[in-house]
C-alpha cells in the first residue's frame, strides 16, 4: 500500500458571502515518513520529500519533525507507524495546502491525525485531531488561510485513512452556517516510475499549477467585490514555524 500515488480531484466550494467553486486536478503521494520512496536518478526532480517543508523546518527528517510536534502536544507514539498524504517537491517547488499524518501506536491502532495547513503567505499551522469511529473530527479554526475569511469558526473534517480510494472532506462552519467545503477524491495507483512519469506528463509541475490555481481563484473573488480580511500576526506553534 505504501508508497502510493493518488490521482485526484480537489474541489473548493464556498457558499458565503458569495457562492464560488474551484476544481483542480492533481496527484498526491501516500508515504511512510520513515521509509521514503527511492526514485531512479532521472525521476528524482519529480518527487522530493524535504523536512524543511514541514513543521519547524529544522528537523533532520520528517519523522523527527512530526514527533517533535506530537511531544509538544503530549502525544508519544512509542515508535508506532505513520502514513503521510502530501505533495512532493516537483522541480524544486512545492506548495502543500494540506498534509495529513495518520499516527498509530505499536499495535497499529490509530492514535490521532495531524492536519498540517499551509497558506500562501509561507506560514503553517498544525491541528491535532482525534477522529471518532466515523473518522469525523472537529477543531476550532486558529489559522489564517483564505484572505476572505477571518480566523473564527470551526472545521469539521472527515479524514478516513486512504486505501484503494481517497475520500476527504473539510467543512468550515461559522455561526452555525457551512460557508466553505473542500473535498479530495481519488483512486490509488502503485508508485512505480511509469505511473509517476505518466502523472507528471498529464499534470506537469503539479505543485506550481495548484498554487497558481488558488491565487487566480483569489483574484477572481477580489474582482467580484469580496472584501479582504486583515491577516493577523502569525504566532508559530511549538515545533512548527
Amino acid at each position: 500500500m505504501i508508497p502510493a500515488l493518488y490521482p485526484c480531484t480537489v474541489l473548493h466550494r464556498r457558499s458565503a458571502p458569495r457562492s464560488y467553486a474551484l476544481r483542480h486536478r492533481t496527484y498526491l503521494w501516500m508515504v511512510d515518513p520513515d521509509r521514503l520512496p527511492r526514485l531512479p536518478f532521472l525521476l528524482r526532480p519529480l518527487a522530493r520529500f524535504d523536512p524543511r517543508d514541514h513543521f519547524g523546518g529544522h528537523s533532520p527528517t520528517l519523522r523527527t519533525g512530526l514527533d517533535g510536534f506530537l511531544a509538544a502536544q503530549g502525544v508519544d507514539l512509542a515508535g508506532g507507524s505513520v502514513t503521510m498524504l502530501t505533495q512532493a517537491r516537483v522541480f524544486g517547488y512545492v506548495f502543500n495546502p494540506l498534509t495529513l499524518y495518520w499516527c498509530h501506536d505499536p499495535t497499529g491502532a490509530l492514535v490521532c491525525v495531524v492536519a498540517e495547513v499551509h497558506n500562501t503567505y509561507g506560514e503553517r499551522h498544525c491541528y491535532l485531531l482525534r477522529p471518532d469511529r466515523e473518522q469525523l473530527a472537529s477543531v476550532e479554526k486558529e489559522f489564517y488561510v483564505s484572505p476572505f475569511f477571518p480566523v473564527d469558526g470551526d472545521y469539521r473534517m472527515r479524514l478516513p485513512e486512504p486505501d484503494h480510494t481517497l475520500n476527504l472532506t473539510v467543512r468550515l462552519i461559522r455561526s452555525g452556517e457551512q460557508v466553505f467545503t473542500a473535498t479530495v477524491r481519488g483512486e490509488r495507483r502503485p508508485a512505480t516510475p511509469s505511473v509517476l512519469l505518466s502523472l507528471a506528463l498529464r499534470r506537469p509541475w503539479s505543485t506550481a499549477a495548484g498554487s497558481l490555481a488558488i491565487r487566480m481563484h483569489g483574484i477572481r473573488l477580489y474582482l467580484r467585490g469580496l472584501p479582504v480580511r486583515p491577516r493577523p500576526r502569525h504566532r508559530p506553534q511549538e515545533g512548527v514555524e
